[in-house]
């Protein structure tokens, strides 16, 4: 009996340690190792960005709300309001003038209303970036809007208007910020592009396509490309108290696939056991509650949750320093909500389902849509595979109607000329933002159209954005706060001045990692 103690005594002791040592490393980890470091801070934060005067920020202001009037609306590839897209052309040439008459900006119409500025730089041997954007918005019906959606009301510090954040606020603010460098008699160092699109809401193959095959066939390669995509995130991630700048570093893919169940025609008053309508709701049945495979930690949604981990509330500073443990925890919680449910897996969404003819008619077939959004640790062909597999049913028709993989992830480590820029230029214009992240766009971008001329695609609106915003973005009453917009055009100032540095210092030794 006595030795039977001892053994377990022995056991319990070794437990114990074992507890111990777990409980050191998870804690020396949330708060001596701070793991992963980051990428290091190599400029002081700066005391301010832009100068501008009472008068610029009236001018800006005015340029955003007449491009907002102009309704450039994309329906569908085939459906665009051709007119107002002419009109916009017309408009920016009006209100941009030192854009337009600078002997070192060439200007080009592509693809008949987008837009491509090349901005010679002094020293051609630095190499060149892009800004990229669209002129186009979703539809905007005004039932449900408290001011008209292309009125461009100004209403309590807030401009209203589709297009105010989806993404005129970017394709006028990079302008206004060129015209007034071009206005100080500033002339860039490095050569860049803008770019505007006129259909990126549909797919952008007249627009941003067409100049990316330009670009390429003119052999332009790119030191970067900065798109829309996220934004400096205030009180939208959980348990983090300041404001957060994510940058997308990948963005996710897309498939849309049409399901048709074909049955013989007959009279309600004897049915058959099954009809296309129940095969067909049965089978997107199985798709809803069977999602896709949970990849939280294969995909850049791990990098954003480590790079965080300071900034956590406890006890979640300690659980996200600590991933290596409570990975399979975190990726069950993100699952719960479906905004960061689109983070760890490839979503399945059906948008249309259509069938019947009349009450007392079986109806000969039944239609659905889906689409899917593909996590980037996945491809467009598993996703079919998957799919059939959970479908298992030859009575249903699966047509392709169109596909891509996700976006290769951009690099983000500190040999990144671009990374080291953003980072600069968002400390210094955002003065409450800490934290500077990589992070996954779950919508599609024209930005994947450039893949060609470059491996640095980076997505981000310099926007401050609150929870009460996001349904706003292709909602009811999308809107731009005054001085968010000012903050925007500041940041493309000053993002536009730094790009001109040619050697990345030293880490600066008085800051933390981000």
């Amino acid at each position: 009996m006595a030795g039977g103690r001892r053994a377990v005594t022995a056991a319990l002791l070794a437990l114990g340690s074992v507890v111990l040592a777990l409980a050191a490393a998870v804690l020396l980890r949330a708060f001596v190792l701070r793991a992963p470091a980051g990428v290091p801070r190599l400029w002081a934060r700066s005391a301010g960005t832009a100068a501008l005067s009472a008068g610029e920020r009236r001018e800006l202001k005015e340029a955003l709300r007449g491009a907002i009037k102009i309704p450039t609306v994309s329906w569908s590839p085939e459906d665009l309001n051709t007119t107002a897209m002419a009109e916009f052309g017309t408009y920016i040439q009006k209100v941009f003038p030192a854009v337009f008459s600078s002997k070192f900006i060439q200007h080009e119409i592509v693809g008949k209303y987008s837009h491509l500025f090349t901005v010679q730089g002094s020293a051609p041997g630095l190499l060149p970036y892009m800004l990229l954007a669209h002129m186009d918005v979703v539809p905007a019906p005004p039932e449900g809007w408290h001011f008209p959606p292309f009125s461009a009301a100004e209403h309590q510090g807030f401009i209203y208007g589709r297009g105010t954040l989806d993404n005129k606020n970017s394709a006028i603010g990079i302008l206004q910020a060129l015209e007034f460098l071009l206005r100080r008699n500033y002339r860039p160092q490095r050569s860049f592009y803008v770019g505007i699109g006129h259909d990126e809401e549909v797919s952008g193959l007249k627009g941003a396509k067409k100049i990316a095959a330009l670009l390429e066939a003119r052999g332009v390669k790119l030191s970067f490309l900065l798109d829309e995509g996220s934004a400096v995130l205030d009180g939208i991630i959980a348990g983090v108290k300041k404001p957060v700048a994510m940058i997308a570093v990948t963005e996710k893919g897309s498939m849309t696939l049409n399901f048709t169940v074909e049955k013989e025609p007959g009279h309600s008053s004897f049915p058959p056991k099954e009809t296309s309508i129940g095969i067909l709701a049965a089978a997107m049945s199985r798709l809803e509650q069977n999602p896709l495979r949970n990849l939280f930690g294969h995909g850049p949604e791990l990098m954003t949750m480590e790079h965080l981990a300071a900034e956590f509330k406890f006890p979640l500073n300690i659980i996200m320093s600590n991933l290596w443990l409570f990975s399979p925890i975190v990726s069950r919680v993100l699952a719960w909500k479906p905004s960061t449910n689109a983070l760890i897996r490839t979503t399945t969404a059906v948008t249309l389902f259509n069938a019947g003819i009349k009450v007392n008619v079986i109806p000969s077939s039944a239609r659905a849509t889906v689409n899917f959004r593909i996590h980037s640790a996945e491809t467009a062909a598993e996703v079919l595979e998957a799919v059939r597999s959970t479908i298992a049913d030859d009575r249903v028709k699966i047509d392709v109607v169109e596909a891509f993989d996700p976006l290769p992830v951009s690099p983000w480590d500190e040999q990144t000329f671009a990374v080291h820029i953003f980072q600069k230029t968002i400390l210094d214009t955002f003065p409450d933002v800490d934290s500077v992240v990589p992070g996954t766009c779950i919508g599609n971008t024209d930005s994947r159209h450039f893949t060609n001329v470059t491996k640095a695609i980076y997505r981000f609106n310099p926007v401050l954005l609150a929870q009460d915003d996001l349904p706003r973005i292709h909602g009811l009453n999308e809107r731009i706060s005054i001085e968010n917009y000012e903050k925007q055009v500041e940041f493309l100032f000053q993002l536009i001045k730094n790009c001109d540095i040619e050697t990345l210092p030293e880490p600066h030794a008085s800051s933390h990692e981000l």
